[in-house]
């Protein structure tokens, strides 16, 4: 008998990823779904209604690989006006099928075998198994809870000549931190001697509160550089299922992001590229006023949970806040979430499968992207299922 198929090892190994997992068991149970970071409102009609357009007149065909003109051009104008940055269109910008791949593209277009890639835990699930499938290893800092700072020590014991990437998320997905300038230059000084790269998933920076500015490490004298910068349309106009992302920074840098990106999705939407284009030139307004109706439900959350017993973490931005539940319950932050989940019809993501070990397994994470309604819901079975266990 022949033998079977072999497989990646990577994948193979995998299991379903937490947000599937989660978002399943609330649709089994009846459940509210506060796991998965997606908002349940769409966004902009006038967004939407400029990519129907263009899907109705085209053009329907292939458009080039690193973008439609119209939208890398958008892009470049959105980074000076908010950034200051000057990106030419034509070689520092590159579109992809959501910002996923454009980590993907960033990731395999720097990283290889003997390489290194620091991952900043807690950490978005899909560095880690692109940077092992490009064939390096992984290197992980451990941010601390409550502050999840990123201190010298810790970067330092792990960047060096090996590093082909750090990894940076800021707002960082799950914890709700915004990374500070100071952290930053020291981000600066300890990757600019190595040679290594960085990439900065910046998805959330318009989504920041309280006036803390995202400041991107692409603007850190020393980076200058060495900087590959993601951006999510999905996050900026609450179009998620869209995926359309975006790659900026040097050239050199984004020429090889954009030969992996056309071995792997080679080109994205035509009129979806033209959808965002618009949205870029004319509903920032939405995006901004975003902020502010995440920031009040931020608030309106916060203030719920401390009163049902959860320790919160500090939120800085994103769509997240995390909690610790030891004030509620021994469990694992795991188990805790599958007993709720069934039992309090109400889904949350642990933030353990965040981290490569189990540690910290005490916190969860609450997306607030909600309607005001529905968070209200959620607080309600909460306080309803809390106050009959403790009867």
């Amino acid at each position: 008998m022949s033998a079977g198929p072999s497989f990646n090892p990577i994948f193979a190994g995998l299991g379903t990823t937490i947000f599937s997992v989660m978002s399943a068991l609330a649709l089994e149970n009846g459940a509210i779904n506060l796991g998965q970071g997606f908002p349940d409102e769409d966004g902009p009609v006038s967004v939407r209604e400029a990519a129907a357009q263009a899907l109705r007149t085209g053009p329907n065909q292939y458009p080039p690989t690193r973008g439609m003109g119209a939208l890398r051009a958008a892009i470049a104008a959105h980074a000076k006006r908010f950034h200051g940055f000057d990106f030419d269109p034509d070689r520092e910008v590159l579109v992809t099928s959501g910002a996923t791949e454009a980590l993907a593209c960033c990731i395999y277009g720097l990283a290889s075998a003997g390489r290194e890639v620091v991952v900043i835990e807690p950490a978005y699930d899909s560095y880690r198994p692109i940077a092992q499938s490009a064939g390096a290893e992984v290197r992980r800092v451990v941010l601390e809870p409550p502050e999840f700072e990123l201190r010298r020590e810790s970067l330092a014991a792990v960047v060096g000549p090996r590093t082909a990437a750090v990894l940076v998320n800021t707002p960082l997905n799950p914890a709700g931190r915004v990374f500070r300038r100071a952290e930053l230059e020291v981000l600066a000084e300890v990757v600019r001697p190595s040679g290594a790269a960085v990439i900065a998933d910046e998805v959330y920076e318009h989504l920041t509160f309280d006036g803390v500015p995202h400041l991107s490490p692409l603007a850190i004298p020393g980076l200058e550089d060495r900087v590959l910068r993601v951006g999510s349309a999905g996050k900026m106009f609450s179009l998620t299922g869209w995926k359309v992302g975006w790659v900026t920074g040097p050239a050199a840098l984004v020429e090889v992001a954009a030969k992996a990106h056309q071995f792997l999705t080679f080109t994205t939407s035509p009129a979806l590229q033209l959808g965002i284009a618009y949205g870029l030139e004319n509903e920032m307004g939405f995006t901004l006023g975003l902020r502010d109706a995440l920031q009040a439900k931020r608030d309106f959350l916060a203030s719920a949970l401390t009163e049902l017993g959860f320790e919160l973490m500090p939120c800085e931005g994103t769509y997240f806040l995390t909690a610790s539940i030891r004030t509620l319950s021994a469990e694992s932050d795991r188990d805790f979430c599958l007993r709720l989940v069934k039992e309090a019809k109400v889904a949350l993501v642990p933030l353990s499968p965040f981290f490569e070990t189990a540690t910290p397994d005490h916190l969860v994470r609450f997306a607030f992207c909600k309607r005001q309604e529905v968070l209200a819901e959620a607080i309600t079975r909460l306080q309803r299922y809390l106050q009959k266990r403790k009867v």
